[in-house]
């Protein structure tokens, strides 16, 4: 075993110690606040920043006159000229667009030297069908006020009783961290376990291996590699974590206060009545501050300990049975360009459990496919730690960890046998027959 640490030494500090990884380390932080901050900041002013579409309508049924309003960068122009002449109007102009809405509304159509975009058509054929169903309503002899005073919209609160009893479930707050654990651990064992199969690889083409080879066992020198590399992953991580909730915490704290100053400061120096308006102002906004002091309460209600054991569990051992496979495939080949046939299969059930992740599983953690997934070995990393902020029976947690752990030990047994025979290979492209053989190879 002093052998073993001797490797998970080198392979850590010799990676821990590079400059880029202190780089990232410090960066990634950064750039991901930066990136959502930008993002938001683009989202709310995403029409200051797009070009204005003219959009010229042709209107020969007439219901639809002065009826269509601007909306964002669209905007609309009315015109008496026939439909061919105000074709010929557009053509070449690459922010000129014609509505032309025929008599039969059904056969409309918008002409534009360019394809149109999707979100405009969608904006035009919202307004259509809102003012085509507001003169049915008229003509049907319906007051449309008294139809849209009618109509309410509801928020549902979704509670979940325990032995404590009532709390907030925090549907949204479980949604978003069961999707970024997910995430992080989806995107972890293709990096780190990319560095397993390049590491192998150097070694082996450099002829280093050889070296190596002489006073350890393949098996000691494998395992040594992968954990070597799966604490610099952990390493960075929990840098990652701390540095993220340093930063978010205190970019959360200077907004907040220079809100507060700023709208103590306009409150002040206004008229008594509009020191009024500020205050309903004020007022109106203590309801996103209600808002924003619930999604604070859910996320405390979050047990802390409990997802981030669970997420290092999942994101450990996941790593580790995953980084066997990808050294075995990096000593079966002489390159990095020939490993892409050995890829698709080991990356498959990764990509297809993530993908479902998305939609299915976020949206069932408690169907049976979402329970398959989070208890085979080689979906369980992602599928689990997708489940786990909903609420998972202690039993299942238990028996997806248990078959992760034995999923590794075979993992690893099998890689070992692969890997023993592999890094002394030279010169010839690897198959799947051939790896086979290396397997049954006696000792």
């Amino acid at each position: 075993m002093n052998k073993v640490f001797l490797i998970i030494r080198r392979e850590y500090l010799s990676r821990v110690k590079k400059k880029s990884f202190i780089v990232m380390t410090f960066l990634v932080p950064l750039l991901f606040i930066g990136m959502y901050a930008l993002i938001g900041y683009l989202i709310a002013k995403g029409d200051e920043f797009g070009d204005v579409k003219n959009v010229t309508v042709v209107d020969e049924n007439g219901m639809f006159r002065d009826q269509l309003k601007d909306a964002g960068n669209i905007k609309f122009t009315y015109t008496g000229e026939s439909y061919e002449k105000a074709k010929a109007g557009i053509i070449g102009k690459e922010d000129a667009y014609l509505l032309h809405i025929p008599v039969a509304t059904a056969n409309t159509e918008i002409l534009s030297s360019k394809k149109a975009g999707a979100g405009m058509v969608s904006t035009i054929e919202d307004q259509m069908n809102g003012i085509i169903k507001n003169n049915k309503l008229i003509a049907a002899g319906i007051d449309t006020a008294v139809l849209h005073r009618s109509q309410s919209h509801i928020n549902i609160s979704a509670k979940q009783i325990t032995k404590e009893g009532e709390k907030d479930a925090g549907t949204w707050i479980a949604y978003g961290v069961g999707f970024l654990c997910a995430f992080l651990i989806y995107m972890s064992l293709f990096i780190y376990g990319t560095q397993v199969m390049r590491g192998v690889i150097e070694e082996k083409t450099s002829r280093v291996i050889e070296v190596i080879i002489s006073s350890v066992k393949p098996f000691q020198l494998l395992l040594g590699k992968i954990i070597g590399v799966g604490l610099v992953g952990l390493t960075q991580f929990l840098l990652w974590i701390v540095l993220s909730i340093v930063l978010t915490g205190g970019a959360s704290t200077m907004i907040m206060k220079n809100k507060a100053d700023t709208a103590q400061t306009a409150i002040m120096k206004t008229s008594p009545a509009g020191q009024a308006a500020a205050m309903n102002t004020a007022v109106e906004k203590s309801n996103d501050k209600d808002m924003s002091v619930k999604i604070m309460q859910q996320i405390q209600d979050i047990p802390v300990a409990y997802t981030v054991f669970t997420f290092l569990f999942y994101f450990l051992f996941g790593y580790l049975l995953y980084s066997a496979i990808f050294a075995a495939v990096g000593s079966a080949v002489d390159s990095e360009t020939e490993t892409q046939q050995f890829m698709l299969p080991i990356t498959l059930p990764l990509v297809f459990t993530f993908i479902l992740s998305l939609n299915f599983i976020i949206n069932n953690p408690d169907s049976s496919l979402s329970f398959w997934l989070s208890i085979i070995p080689f979906t369980s990393p992602i599928a689990m730690m997708i489940r786990i902020p909903f609420g998972v029976p202690l039993w299942q947690l238990g028996l997806s960890m248990a078959l992760l752990l034995g999923g590794f030990f075979f993992t690893v047994w099998v890689a070992a046998r692969i890997y023993r025979v592999g890094i002394l290979m030279y010169g010839k492209k690897a198959s799947y027959k051939e790896l086979a053989k290396w397997f049954f190879y006696k000792e």
